[in-house]
């Protein structure tokens, strides 16, 4: 849909700031965590121009600290569900009409709030309700939103900008409408951007959204919802629904006005979505989009050729920033037996030297895990692994949850390349070597390529570029995410697009112009300007 065509800002990636001791920037979201530790907020439904407080609630509390309670959110009744769909459905007439330049303007202003007087805030949200350290919510909540933001208008306007070919007697154009209907977001607890640019990158292209957050990131949602707000959404384009997440989902995907589903989460949960989708398939006034980035079980490889410290780092890196709780975090590794004495020493020596506690203290490079069930999830792994007989516990290996949900950075080695840790996503920051033979590179390539059914990162450390291309082209459907020299996880958007196939999603490029593309639906208009006035044509003769 193009009324008018102007130049925006181009897009460029917003600086990270480094909260150095003694910085401004460091006190400044030191006070806003404090302020937001000590107010109990109260988190409604938000459904056209309402604010619902439906008196069932729930409290929210800190991954690090789960006694404290931060706030209480309310939650959704099946009604609220169908209310959330009719006021978006209102809303969409308007929305959809409204020149592209203005919606993107609502969604640049946005940026420009989270890059100034929200950036506190929303990072001290991040690190409460999610219990990342400064860094990591320096990353995503601020750099990574903003980018997504500025980078989905300049992907927009390219999107708009391309036109087919015409000739002096027609007029060919393409008009990029909105999805018929309206779109559902499901989005993740692990990443605040995520949580914002699921449900702003399919309203930017017109469309009016149901988001559901997680449970597990209401907090940090909640500050999302007032810069869209402040930026000037309209009320009814982006309407937000909390509770239980199977009887909102099933009462969305009821409606025959359902158009896509835009998620990030589980892949079990995906799958089943899908289903349901196909069995109400005849229901549906169009067929839906479809778009979900789901599980991973990342790997990292090393040849023989590659320089051990940046092996070291690039697996606990990997592995260990914010928790292991990326979808891209690496959660197994493969390293040439000639390497492993080197890349043992160093992985112990920095994983001991990592503190962990209250992201409050910028001291800690680990803090807690999301909630109970991964805790528990996660110490049984590591339990199991203490009585193995074909895994050894190198560091690490202790956890508690007397105050918050702390699991110490762990590795595991291997004898058993099928090991339970190398095959099962865990989600948390433990990590699983296999020790392989030099001789033994090419099987190895094969083994990495067929243990999981994953393909959402990885990375191939090596000095020969013959090995390097080797991996790449083996393992060309083993990742969507592939880095050479680098540990698989913090795709920037506008630089690496971001998605993974087989059972890790779609593949549809978040931070693309390909992710955008999935909620317009173009329409073809040709214009004739000498209309022909018989049918006859050359081959008939007189």
């Amino acid at each position: 849909m193009l009324k008018g065509f102007f130049h925006v800002p181009k897009a460029v990636n917003e600086p990270v700031k480094g909260y150095a001791p003694n910085s401004p920037e460091k006190a400044t979201v030191q006070a806003a965590y404090t302020k937001m530790w000590n107010s109990k907020i109260d988190v409604p439904l938000y459904i056209g121009s309402e604010e619902i407080r439906t008196g069932n609630t729930k409290n929210m509390t800190a991954p690090h600290d789960h006694k404290h309670v931060v706030g209480t959110y309310h939650l959704a009744e099946k009604a609220h569900v169908e209310q959330a769909i009719a006021n978006a459905l209102e809303a969409k007439t308007a929305w959809a009409n409204m020149a592209w330049e203005q919606r993107a303007a609502i969604f640049l202003k946005a940026a420009e709030l989270i890059a100034g007087p929200y950036r506190a805030r929303i990072n001290a949200a991040t690190m409460i309700a999610q219990s990342k350290n400064i860094h990591q919510a320096e990353i995503d909540a601020s750099c990574e939103f903003i980018d997504f933001l500025r980078f989905n208008v300049e992907f927009m306007t390219q999107i708009y900008g391309d036109q087919p070919s015409s000739n002096s007697d027609m007029w060919n154009r393409l008009e990029y409408r909105p999805l018929e209907g309206f779109v559902y977001a499901i989005t993740p607890f692990n990443f605040t951007a995520i949580a914002g640019n699921l449900p702003a990158s399919a309203a930017m292209m017109g469309n009016v959204v149901i988001w559901k957050p997680s449970d597990s990131q209401v907090f940090s949602a909640q500050i999302i919802i007032e810069v869209f707000k402040e930026a000037g959404v309209p009320d009814g384009v982006i309407n937000v629904v909390f509770g239980d997440a199977l009887m909102i989902t099933d009462t969305v995907l009821a409606s025959s006005d359902f158009a896509g589903i835009h998620f990030t989460g589980s892949t079990h949960v995906f799958k089943d979505i899908w289903a349901k989708i196909g069995t109400n398939i005849h229901h549906y006034k169009t067929y839906p989009r479809i778009v979900g980035e789901t599980g991973g079980k990342d790997f990292i490889i090393a040849h023989p050729s590659a320089n051990p410290k940046q092996v070291a780092t690039g697996i606990v890196r990997g592995a260990f920033e914010f928790q292991g709780q990326k979808c891209s975090a690496a959660s197994r590794s493969y390293v040439p037996r000639s390497l492993w004495p080197a890349i043992k020493e160093q992985l112990i020596t920095d994983t001991k030297s990592m503190k962990m506690g209250s992201p409050e203290d910028f001291g800690n490079f680990i803090t807690a895990v999301i909630h109970e069930g991964s805790f528990d999830k996660l110490a049984g792994f590591i339990d199991q692994a203490k009585k193995d007989d074909d895994a050894e516990i190198i560091v690490g290996g202790n956890y508690d949850k007397s105050v918050g949900y702390f699991i110490e950075p762990t590795i595991i080695v291997t004898t058993n390349p099928h090991y339970s840790t190398m095959e099962t996503e865990l989600f948390g920051p433990v990590m699983t070597i296999f020790v392989y033979e030099d001789d033994k590179w090419e099987e190895t390539l094969e083994l990495v390529d067929t243990t999981s059914e994953y393909a959402l990162t990885g990375a191939v450390f090596s000095q020969d570029r013959y090995a390097i291309e080797q991996a790449t082209t083996k393992l060309q459907n083993a990742a969507g995410n592939f880095y050479i020299n680098d540990k698989p996880t913090g795709a920037v958007v506008g630089m690496q697009p971001f998605g993974g196939a087989r059972a890790s999603g779609t593949n549809d490029k978040a931070g693309s112009a390909l992710n955008l593309l999935r909620w317009a639906s173009p329409r073809t208009i040709k214009e004739t300007f000498i209309t022909p006035e018989d049918y006859r044509y050359a081959f008939l003769g007189e």
